[in-house]
């Protein structure tokens, strides 16, 4: 079985609608704080325009950890 980690951080843009960024493999470490204030940055400098709209405001961050078990069906 092979695990997975990412942290989904989800924005909202200037047309009303939620757009998410991810990290795969995020430190162990890695605090709410420095999340959040990644996050703000991602909205203060403005950098992503996803389908023409601008990030305008942080809505959530998670970490999603995924179990995936493979099957080799050669029988």
């Amino acid at each position: 079985m092979e695990q997975t980690k990412r942290l989904l951080m989800t924005f909202k843009t200037t047309d009303n609608k939620k757009v998410s960024l991810s990290v795969d493999n995020p430190r162990e470490d890695i605090t709410e704080s420095e999340i959040k204030d990644a996050m703000d940055l991602v909205v203060s400098k403005n950098i992503f325009a996803p389908n023409g709209a601008d990030i305008i405001s942080v809505v959530e961050a998670k970490v999603v950890v995924t179990d995936t078990t493979s099957y080799d069906l050669e029988l």
